[in-house]
């Protein structure tokens, strides 16, 4: 019987990545949408690293320096990026489910969904 393959990522809902941030918990947030996507939401503190230009800052990420929390607008980019941050041996890679529309519906409803 073969072994189920183990996760490469976390998911990470955004009520509890609210939890962690307001706990000042060390975490990098990292958004990959897109600069136009970017200018109509965003969570402060967030860093906009955008997927289209991720041959320019994947290879500069620390393996080591985790938690990551990745953030797009509804979680496929994310969880595109967490994954092929895991495979180059990135620890400590969490994809915010549902991306920012399900942070503007669940955390907070001042961030405009789109």
């Amino acid at each position: 019987m073969n072994e189920p393959e183990p996760a490469l990522f976390e998911p990470l809902e955004p009520g509890e990545l609210k939890a962690r941030l307001d706990a000042g918990e060390k975490l990098t947030l990292i958004d990959v949408r897109e600069p136009f996507e970017w200018e109509l939401a965003r969570i402060e503190g967030a860093k906009l690293m955008p997927l289209s230009q991720g041959n320019a800052w994947i290879p500069r990420i620390d393996p080591q320096g985790g938690p990551y929390a990745v953030i797009c607008h509804h979680g496929v980019r994310s969880a595109q990026v967490c994954a092929y941050l895991a495979r180059m041996g990135v620890k400590g890679c969490l994809n915010v489910s549902g991306g920012i529309d399900a942070w503007s519906r669940d955390v907070d409803p001042s961030v405009p969904r789109y």
